[in-house]
């Protein structure tokens, strides 16, 4: 496996970065992990680190996170592609 990139786009520098896992993830290696980089926000797959992470604003990523917990996001995927909204 390669080492990862201590740079993201636009500069945001991934060295320093503080990559932290949900307590739900029960410590396997199959979930996302996440770094909060001063007006970023990044987000990496765990098993495969090596591919960099994608960088979010703040703002996108608080966005993203309140449409998961809100279920609006699901609800929205799963009314375009037919499928049935998890419960």
């Amino acid at each position: 496996m390669s080492t990862p990139s201590t740079t993201a786009p636009h500069n945001v520098d991934l060295a320093q970065a503080r990559w932290r896992k949900s307590s739900y993830s029960g410590g396997a290696n199959d979930c996302v992990e996440v770094a909060e980089l001063g007006g970023h926000a990044a987000v990496r797959d765990s098993k495969n680190i090596s591919c960099g992470p994608l960088l979010f604003s703040k703002a996108a990523m608080r966005a993203l996170v309140s449409g998961i917990a809100s279920a609006s996001i699901s609800e929205r995927w799963c009314s375009a592609s037919g499928a049935s909204a998890p419960r």
